[in-house]
């Protein structure tokens, strides 16, 4: 029986920053409709029944839910192993001690720049960097594990290695650079999103930083990342792993092992892709349900309807290509990815 592993819970859109590239384009105002503590808790009693994956607390800022404490302590005394991703501006002591005392096992912390400045303007607000800088020494104090995320642009892509660098200076447990899915006020991105030659130097340069990296990596929303590293290993015959090389699951995981809850519990692959898989509230919070009988998540884990390279291609048990960027580039979410260069066997090249 296939099971979730991994699921991101947007527990609230609201969120004080105006991050340039915000998927959900949250704003720091009360949204309707939210899903409250009761419905969250039903929701996390149907996951728990038959599965175990990781919860991610996310937002907007999931911080700014005066209840986020408790959420994670039931989501953890379920034996939900839980997360929680966060700008990390509200990060002290007091709220690290909270957050572990809660059952937080480690938290995701975003870095778009290895400067202030180049943070600062992605995050739309003078001061972010520091900001984000004094959340992680708090995280450091207390011993909380934190990964460090960071979405790359043409805007940011040459401060790859320091970006890295910083991680690992800082602490980080991990490094999972995020490559741009032009949705929500990622839109005003479009234009510095990577064109597709850029996008594969990048994921061999995070590639090649991941031979020498002393914590996991983890490229996300690049599914062909999969692809380029076991092509690497080929050509190399080095398939012995490093601390750097994070175990290399199935690239687009949507629906496969992943899916997202939005805050007013619309089930969806992915956060990027804002198609509707189901609603929770409609299905009395049934996600099990959802979850084996979503007309859209049963047509990305059919190879057959996959259209273009993608439903051609030889890589598609471990990449899969990125639904979203298909559904937002081409109109159609199983339409062949269209930041891959790589031609399938057996196709012709152009």
């Amino acid at each position: 029986m296939r099971k979730p592993h991994l699921i991101a819970f947007e527990i609230t859109r609201t969120c004080t920053l105006s991050c340039r590239h915000c998927r959900g384009d949250s704003h720091n105002v009360a949204y309707d409709s939210e899903l409250k503590f009761g419905e969250i808790t039903r929701i996390l009693d149907n996951v728990a029944s038959f599965s175990s994956p990781i919860i991610i607390l996310t937002g907007g800022e999931p911080l700014t839910r005066t209840d986020v404490y408790d959420i994670a302590s039931y989501s953890s005394r379920l034996g939900l192993r839980t997360v929680l991703a966060t700008c990390g501006h509200t990060l002290d002591d007091s709220t690290v001690t909270m957050l572990q005392r809660s059952g937080i096992m480690r938290i995701s912390v975003s870095i778009d720049g290895a400067t202030h400045r180049t943070h600062d303007d992605f995050r739309g607000m003078a001061g972010a960097f520091d900001a984000t800088m004094r959340g992680l020494e708090a995280a450091k104090r207390h011993s909380l594990p934190f990964q460090i995320n960071s979405t790359l642009t043409t805007l940011n892509i040459d401060e790859l290695d320091e970006i890295h660098k910083l991680a690992v200076d800082l602490g980080a447990v991990a490094f999972h650079p995020f490559l741009l899915v032009p949705m929500g006020r990622g839109t005003g991105l479009s234009e510095y999103a990577l064109p597709p030659e850029e996008y594969e130097r990048a994921l061999n340069h995070i590639a090649d930083i991941a031979e020498s990296s002393s914590i996991s990596i983890k490229p996300t929303c690049s599914p062909h990342y999969s692809r380029v590293v076991r092509q690497r290993q080929k050509n190399t015959g080095n398939s012995v792993a490093h601390p750097g090389r994070a175990v290399m699951s199935r690239g687009c995981l949507g629906g496969h092992g992943f899916a997202f809850i939005s805050h007013t519990g619309i089930v969806q692959l992915c956060g990027f892709l804002d198609l509707e898989a189901g609603n929770l509230r409609q299905e009395k919070y049934n996600f099990h349900h959802i979850w084996d009988n979503s007309p859209l998540f049963n047509s990305v884990r059919n190879r057959t309807e996959y259209q273009g390279k993608c439903g051609a291609c030889e890589y598609w048990h471990v990449c899969g290509g990125c639904r979203a960027r298909a559904h937002y580039l081409n109109g159609n979410y199983l339409a062949e990815e269209p930041n891959c260069i790589y031609v399938p066997q057996g196709m012709p090249h152009e």
